[in-house]
């Protein structure tokens, strides 16, 4: 949850113990392409042909197929192989426990996000207040 932008930060030594800690990132969805492909999939809920993804995702064959592998051992994509007009085709689609876990993780990098500006000084929303941070 993010903290409330009224309410001034907590001095330092008080937050919460791990407060910062985001443990719903998953690393199996964390890596960039692996997000891409999640978030390629979640905007096509009847799934995409692996060419498209590919495009969409910018990756080689080779390289979609071992994310996509990953994806699938883990229970977040499926993955159906067959032909069309004597072509062979290759769909890939969300599971539900795939769209549920990235919903989740999206949820948890918005409160990133808005952690990192709530850090910013007032008054700015830009890339360039991300700049002006000060290290802890």
């Amino acid at each position: 949850m993010a903290n409330n932008p009224t309410t001034p930060p907590a001095p330092k030594g008080e937050e919460p113990s791990g407060r910062y800690a985001y443990h719903g990132l998953e690393r199996i969805i964390h890596e960039k392409a692996r997000l891409g492909i999640m978030t390629s999939l979640v905007t096509h809920p009847q799934g995409l042909l692996f060419g498209d993804l590919k495009e969409l995702c910018d990756l080689t064959d080779g390289n979609l197929s071992r994310h996509l592998q990953a994806l699938h051992d883990e229970g977040l994509v499926e993955v159906w192989k067959g032909t069309h007009h004597n072509r062979p085709q290759t769909l890939c689609r969300l599971t539900d426990v795939g769209r549920k876990r990235f919903l989740e993780y999206i949820t948890v990098l918005e409160n990133v996000v808005s952690d990192a500006l709530n850090a910013a000084p007032q008054g700015t929303t830009d890339a360039a207040a991300v700049q002006r941070l000060h290290p802890a």
